[in-house]
């Protein structure tokens, strides 16, 4: 049996698609081939953006002890201008309070994006430095501006034609030509940490999906490592910080005494514990001549470093001013003088400065704006709380101080006890929020008079602790305890 030819027995249309199918699949997989391989192709680019990423990171990591924040973010742009082929780059990173961001790296010359030229481009030699300075100094409110706007939403902005984009900044100079933009969030835990940028592929093509892909890809891997590096940073800071206190704490402790005069017929005990690694209390005795003590006692306004570099002056200052009067008004009279031109605003010293005769057993009293002292009479079991007028010293003009100063004095007696104290020790408050006020005070220091200056000191010291309990300190505490023997 002879079989009929396929164009013979069918419609000219189904043998032309007959003929062209063949054709047809062979042009969809091979359109479909090569769109494969070009994911495959972005694949493999992602993965070895990421993977050489990760092995740089880890270089940096183990190039120093310090400093891993700056290096990381320049090897993050390096990746990110060679993942999207960009000309320049930039990241910018959030600050402490994440209200502003600022850029921290950059790489090529990134155009700065806050808009307007700046006037002075024409006339710098190096216009490239000039461009990274602005950029730098630049800084960019959360949801202000492109970058802004990008950190506050924590969405990817892709600007593929930059020169028809109202919001793109425009210069008139070829370099700044911003021809296409791409702005990347990067986040961490749902958070945004700061924006990478880049501007300006190099071929001259626009940025596209594949490129925010790869980008964000890159952004999400540096994200954690950012985050981990800033931590790493912060606390390096604070161990320079906790170190330097540390030093500046053993300083300080250097200025008080290292021991107390050894006096015949009197007994000296003092204390200072301070709340923070740097107090503001200080305490001194000073050897004046053969039979005439200087005791002080004084109160910095405000803690840390600056309080203890006003406490070191005062105590320099004070030491020299000793020798050049035995009357306690006097020599803080000279003190004001000389410290009331380097006290700065909103600090002062409060001081209580005391001269005692071992000879008389005449003590005087000057205060400038310091709690009184406390005497107490062991023929009468009574206290006296000799009182002297004056203020601070840093509050008012040297007129005022020295027309205020004025000065008590008082005979001891055998027995006798004088307590100078800062304002830490009656304010100390419990859990319950109760002070332990100056009636503990006083009853701690009458139980222990008989037993010595030391008894005083440790009766005190004991009844205060248990008082506070677990509470923390947050006043600095200073006693100084003398005791007339006979």
């Amino acid at each position: 049996m002879t079989g009929t030819p396929v164009h013979a027995s069918c419609p000219p249309i189904l043998y032309a698609l007959a003929v062209a199918l063949p054709a047809l699949a062979a042009a969809w997989l091979a359109g479909r081939a090569r769109a494969l391989r070009r994911d495959r192709d972005r694949v493999l680019r992602e993965r070895n953006v990421i993977f050489g990423f990760i092995h740089d990171i880890a270089g940096v990591f183990a190039d120093g002890d310090e400093g891993y924040l700056d290096p990381l973010l320049k090897r993050v742009l390096f990746y990110a201008l060679r993942t999207a082929r960009a000309s320049a780059g930039a990241i910018y990173l959030f600050d402490e309070t994440g209200r502003e961001l600022r850029a921290r790296a950059l790489s090529g010359i990134f155009p700065p994006l806050h808009g307007g030229e700046d006037p002075g481009l024409e006339r710098v030699l190096s216009k490239s430095q000039h461009v990274e300075q602005i950029v730098r100094a630049q800084p960019v409110l959360r949801g202000d501006g492109l970058i802004g706007s990008v950190a506050d939403r924590g969405e990817t902005l892709l600007i593929a034609d930059a020169e028809r984009d109202p919001r793109v900044p425009r210069y008139g100079v070829d370099f700044l030509h911003i021809r296409s933009l791409l702005l990347v969030p990067m986040r961490f835990q749902g958070s945004v940490l700061g924006v990478l940028a880049v501007v300006n592929r190099v071929d001259g093509s626009r940025f596209d999906e594949s490129s925010v892909d790869l980008l964000s890809a890159l952004a999400d891997q540096a994200s954690v490592t950012v985050h981990f590096a800033g931590l790493r940073e912060t606390l390096l800071v604070k161990q320079r910080m906790d170190n330097d206190l540390l030093a500046a704490r053993q300083i300080q402790r250097s200025l008080l005494p290292k021991e107390l005069p050894r006096i015949e017929g009197v007994e000296l005990a003092a204390f200072n514990d301070p709340a923070y690694e740097i107090g503001g209390d200080y305490y001194d005795v000073i050897r004046i001549d053969d039979r005439r003590l200087g005791i002080a006692i004084a109160d910095v306004s405000g803690k840390g470093v600056g309080g203890a570099l006003m406490m070191s002056v005062c105590r320099s200052e004070l030491r020299a001013q000793a020798q050049r009067s035995t009357r306690p008004a006097e020599v803080l009279r000279l003190l004001n003088e000389v410290m009331s031109r380097d006290v700065t605003e909103n600090r002062f010293v409060s001081l209580l400065y005391m001269v005692f005769d071992t000879a008389t057993r005449e003590l005087a009293i000057a205060r400038a704006g310091h709690e009184r002292p406390l005497v107490y009479s062991a023929q009468t079991g009574q206290f006296e709380f000799p009182d002297s007028p004056g203020i601070a010293i840093g509050i008012a003009d040297t007129a005022t101080f020295d027309h205020v100063l004025g000065e008590a004095v008082t005979v001891l007696k055998p027995g006798d006890v004088v307590v100078a104290y800062t304002d830490g020790i009656t304010e100390a408050m419990n859990a319950q929020e109760e002070e332990w006020g100056l009636n503990r005070f006083l009853d701690a220091v009458r139980t222990a008079a008989a037993g010595g200056a030391d008894q005083v000191l440790r009766n005190v010291s004991e009844r205060l602790k248990r008082h506070v309990g677990t509470r923390a300190q947050y006043d600095d505490m200073t006693l100084l305890v003398l005791r007339v023997v006979r």
